[in-house]
Parts: C-alpha cells; sequence; structure tokens
C-alpha cells in the first residue's frame, strides 16, 4: 500500500475569516480594522481573509471591500498572508472583483460557489475557469458552503478545474468529513483542503485537510494554533483535549447566523466592531449571557 502524501498549505495553518468593523454610523472602521487584523496575526492567525462570509460581504459595495483589502495589506504587511472574498454569483462580476485584488496585493482570492441561481456542474466549471484564467497569478481558495448557497461543487468537477495552475485550495463547509475524503480520492493532494467548520477542524485534518478557515479565532486563536500543532505533533490526546474544550464555544458562536454571535463575542473582549448590517441583527441578550459564561469558562480551563 502507497502511503498517502500531505498536501501543501499555501495560507498556514490558522486563516482567520475577519469580521468587517463598523462605527456608530453604520461605517466601514478602516482604523479598527486594521488594528483588529493585527491583533489576530499576534494571535496566531497565519493568513486573514477580508470580505468573506463573516466579513459581511452581501452587504459591503465592491468599494468597500477594496478599502478593506488595502488596509488590512498595509497593516500587516509580510507578516501574514491576506485573502479577499471575490466570489459572486455573476461571472462577470467575480472575475471583476478577483483582478482588483490581485492588483491591490492580496495574497489569494476565495471565490464561493455562485449562490441563487443554481448552476449546473458546466457552469461551475466554466464559472471558476474563467476567474483563474482572468488572474493567472493570484492563488485560488474555492469555497462550497451548500447550506448557504443552494448549490454543491462536486469533486469531479474540481478535479477538472486542477489544470488550472492557481486552483490550489478549498474550503470544505459541507459540513462533512466525507468531503475531504471525496476531494482527494478525485484531486489528490496537491489540493490544499481547509476546514469551513470550526468543529470539524480535528476531523477534517484526521482525513487530510491542512488547517481552518476560522471564525473562532478572532477569540481563541492561540487554542486553535495549539489544536492544530498538538495533532500535527503526533500528540492525538493533547489536540482531543483543546478540541472537546473549545466545542461549547463553537456551538455558541454558531447558535445563529455567523457572524452575529461573533461580533457579540468581539465586543466582550473589549473590541468594538459595531452591530451586524441589516437584514442581519444584534445577538439576543438571553444569546450573549451564555456566550459571554461560556467564553468565561473557557478562560478557566
Amino acid at each position: 500500500m502507497t502511503q498517502a502524501a500531505l498536501s501543501p498549505t499555501p495560507f498556514g495553518r490558522v486563516v482567520t475569516a475577519m469580521v468587517t468593523p463598523f462605527d456608530a454610523s453604520g461605517a466601514v472602521d478602516l482604523e479598527l480594522a486594521a488594528r483588529l487584523a493585527r491583533h489576530l496575526v499576534d494571535q496566531g492567525s497565519d493568513g486573514l481573509l477580508v470580505c468573506g462570509t463573516t466579513g459581511e460581504s452581501p452587504t459591503l459595495s465592491w468599494q468597500e471591500q477594496l478599502q478593506l483589502l488595502e488596509t488590512v495589506r498595509a497593516a500587516v504587511g509580510t507578516t501574514a498572508q491576506v485573502l479577499a472574498g471575490t466570489g459572486s454569483n455573476c461571472t462577470a462580476e467575480a472575475v471583476e472583483a478577483t483582478q482588483a485584488a490581485a492588483a491591490a496585493g492580496a495574497d489569494g482570492a476565495l471565490v464561493v460557489v455562485p449562490y441563487y441561481n443554481k448552476p449546473p456542474q458546466e457552469g461551475l466549471e466554466a464559472h471558476f475557469r474563467s476567474i483563474a484564467q482572468a488572474a493567472p497569478s493570484l492563488p485560488l481558495m474555492l469555497y462550497n458552503i451548500p447550506g448557504r448557497t443552494g448549490c454543491n461543487i462536486t469533486p469531479a468537477t474540481v478535479a477538472r478545474l486542477m489544470d488550472c495552475p492557481n486552483v490550489v485550495s478549498f474550503k470544505a463547509a459541507s459540513g462533512t468529513t466525507e468531503e475531504v475524503t471525496a476531494l482527494r480520492l478525485a484531486c489528490g493532494p496537491k489540493l490544499a483542503i481547509y476546514s469551513g467548520d470550526d468543529g470539524l477542524t480535528l476531523p477534517m485534518l484526521a482525513v487530510g485537510a491542512v488547517g481552518v478557515v476560522s471564525v473562532a479565532s478572532h477569540v481563541v486563536g492561540p487554542q486553535i494554533r495549539a489544536m492544530i500543532n498538538a495533532y500535527l505533533g503526533g500528540d492525538a490526546a493533547a489536540a482531543l483535549t483543546h478540541h472537546e474544550a473549545l466545542i461549547p464555544l463553537f456551538k455558541d458562536l454558531f447558535v445563529t447566523t455567523n457572524p452575529i454571535p461573533v461580533k457579540a463575542a468581539l465586543e466582550l473582549n473589549g473590541w468594538s466592531v459595531g452591530a451586524p448590517r441589516p437584514p442581519l441583527a444584534p445577538l439576543p441578550e438571553a444569546m450573549k449571557t451564555t456566550l459571554s459564561q461560556t467564553m468565561a469558562a473557557l478562560r478557566q480551563t
């Protein structure tokens, strides 16, 4: 039996899907975004993703998204990789956004499966191929999250896209470890797969994922880093200890629509990142109380 090959880590092990801070008027707070970005790197993030789902991209203008990318890029310099969320359900729009991200100095782009219009697999392949060819020097992370998009890209379609040199990674957020195995069997170890679910990071590592695009790392970055390092270092018991300690927080951070809870968690930690933009709403007080208790309990472990 041939030993399985491990995948590369083009964006490191821990990529934080950054929230977008808003000021009291609801405008993007670029100064706070810069400070938060530096803090996240200090707390163990290898990479930062701006303007993804957690960054409230649906309610940001393209101009705001570009300003955020430029701000975070300047704030962290060469200390972390910066990815931009450039996906759209319009191929031409995604192409334009990805080219703009490359020009602005992004290290990569997260490109989500088109949402709402439910393209067939042939359409998905053409969509991602157009984006890859339009920005050939920019590494791409394909993003599958069928629970939000209503559309699933199959491993066979991803395998056909592997002839694009800049299709290098995949964010797996279908909610199953089986997706990781199916992708590795179809695409081989060249494709770096990242967990898109904090609670599945450790199980996905066991079947070939290389890291996580994390929400929880806003508040427990060192613990997530320690869990991954323990697993990679062969200390399964220590990794499992971290995983089990973090599960209550992971559950609280997804008790309602992301990023509502993580913005509340940051507020509880002293980061005034503002409420989400409508139609999202602030976290209800009862949920905030539970979240605060969970965070306090975790600090005592």
